[in-house]
């Protein structure tokens, strides 16, 4: 059953927030939906950055960094979410419906942007879960294309059920308006499932140990490079930690706005 969400009666930190609209809800499974509000026209953000969002609930704001899905262009702000059942304000979220409000942070930010990289020849975006949101947007950015030869998008999840955005993907964001051409030859999607038969199966450390998240196809050695490849990091605490501490054995630099590296992470993941 759908739960009333009441339009804010005001909004929590007018310089900090301000009110957008829901117009469109998908619910993609039981486990995971995702929804676009209205973009003011003010609202600027990097391909890879997070933003605050959230709802009033019993007269108080509350709010969660969500990575931004959508492309930069687009005149829509998309977002991607898990359904949590005791976990606000998530567990509301998943009843919004169109024409719904809520609140949007006017100051996107995060680290999981091309700035925060050095240059390099392979991009690959390692993500489980939710934590494709920011990739689907960084995969849509022209300027990416310019800058790697190949991006190479790995995405874990328990079942297949939860390959959100699968069909896109395995296309190659064949209709987009302005990366298609280059998608085509330059993007690489490597889906991957644990808990049930698919046709690329096992852990993403898997994929790495048996060379197989280089073929797909991917040129250029089948192990990681620090002088050519750049890394993205997007998932579960536990995910973040253990790939930090892989790459960084590998002599991998961690990245940031300030002082660019070789693979870069997002602290503020939420899903």
């Amino acid at each position: 059953m759908n739960m009333e969400v009441r339009p804010p009666s005001r909004i929590p930190d007018a310089k900090a927030f301000r009110t957008v609209e829901v117009i469109r809800v998908k619910h993609r499974h039981e486990h995971l939906f995702s929804f676009s509000v209205t973009r003011p026209e003010s609202f600027r953000f990097r391909s890879g950055e997070f933003t605050m969002l959230g709802m009033q609930i019993e007269d108080k704001p509350l709010m969660r960094a969500y990575s931004i899905a959508s492309p930069a262009y687009a005149d829509e702000i998309e977002f991607l979410s898990v359904k949590v059942p005791d976990g606000p304000p998530t567990s509301q979220l998943q009843r919004i419906r169109t024409g719904d409000q809520l609140y949007l942070g006017r100051k996107p930010t995060g680290t999981l942007v091309a700035d925060a990289l050095l240059p390099g020849r392979r991009l690959f975006l390692l993500a489980t879960g939710t934590g494709l949101a920011p990739f689907l947007s960084i995969i849509r950015d022209p300027e990416i294309y310019e800058a790697y030869s190949q991006i190479i998008l790995v995405h874990s999840v328990r079942h297949v059920e939860e390959l959100a955005f699968r069909n896109e993907l395995e296309a190659k964001l064949a209709g987009d308006p302005l990366v298609q051409d280059q998608a085509l030859i330059q993007f690489h999607y490597v889906p991957t499932v644990t808990r049930e038969a698919f046709r690329t199966t096992g852990r993403i450390q898997q994929l790495i140990g048996s060379e197989e998240i280089f073929s797909h196809p991917v040129i250029g050695p089948n192990c990681f490079d620090p002088e050519q490849d750049r890394i993205m990091l997007c998932g579960s605490m536990e995910m973040i930690k253990q790939f930090s501490d892989y790459f960084e054995s590998l002599e991998f630099t961690e990245g940031s706005n300030a002082a660019p590296g070789q693979f870069v992470i997002e602290r503020a993941f939420v899903g």
